[in-house]
């Protein structure tokens, strides 16, 4: 099968999140992109006898959602940080969205922000239900138990405690979580729901 590639992200001096953070994050990255490669190659050789090797083939296909999920899970949460901090406009049918299903967007971000405090490692998301043409948020566990069917990742928001710890110490979550609303370019989030959902900017 065609490897997966990493890719390459500029992100520029973030507010409270330091550059030997992202780079250390980064190389968290490319390890779940090069153990999803070694996944694949390990499956191949498993196959050549899927009967003796089931087992196996089970344990690394469990695994593969793991890796796989990680990898493009922060494939959007660094996306998310290129090109400097911009707001969402007032006058963006994503913000019209959020406000029309929340009440309002204060009101989204602050289940949102609460949503990120949960006890555990894992990723606050905000999501394009494909079916229902709506938006919902929920919690992933780790990087792959509760991701929701049908639906597109708009918003990542990295909750395992390599994204904080180093500078706001395991007790600075909630900070971590106000800086990365500071440092977060919503332009691509905008990018990421018209992708999703066909609308016009």
């Amino acid at each position: 099968m065609k490897p997966f590639t990493a890719q390459t992200f500029t992100i520029p001096a973030l507010k409270g999140i330091s550059a030997k953070t992202i780079e250390e994050h980064l190389k968290l990255y490319q390890g779940y992109v090069k153990n999803a490669n070694t996944i694949f190659e390990k499956i191949d050789e498993c196959k050549k006898d899927s009967e003796k090797n089931a087992y196996a083939l089970g344990e690394l296909m469990r695994r593969f959602s793991f890796e796989f999920n990680g990898m493009r899970n922060h494939e959007a949460y660094f996306a998310s940080l290129q090109g400097g901090a911009a707001a969402l406009s007032d006058s963006s049918q994503l913000r019209k969205l959020i406000a029309g299903t929340w009440g309002s967007f204060d009101a989204w971000l602050m289940e949102f922000k609460a949503l990120g405090l949960t006890r555990g490692i894992g990723w606050a998301v905000l999501w394009y239900d494909n079916a229902d043409k709506r938006l919902l948020n929920s919690w992933v566990d780790e990087q792959h138990l509760g991701q929701l069917q049908n639906c597109t990742m708009i918003l990542g928001m990295d909750m395992w405690e390599h994204s904080y710890v180093a500078d706001y110490q395991p007790s600075g979550k909630k900070n971590y979580i106000e800086d990365f609303f500071n440092n977060l370019n919503w332009s691509v989030i905008e990018q990421n729901f018209q992708k999703a959902s066909g609308a016009s900017l």
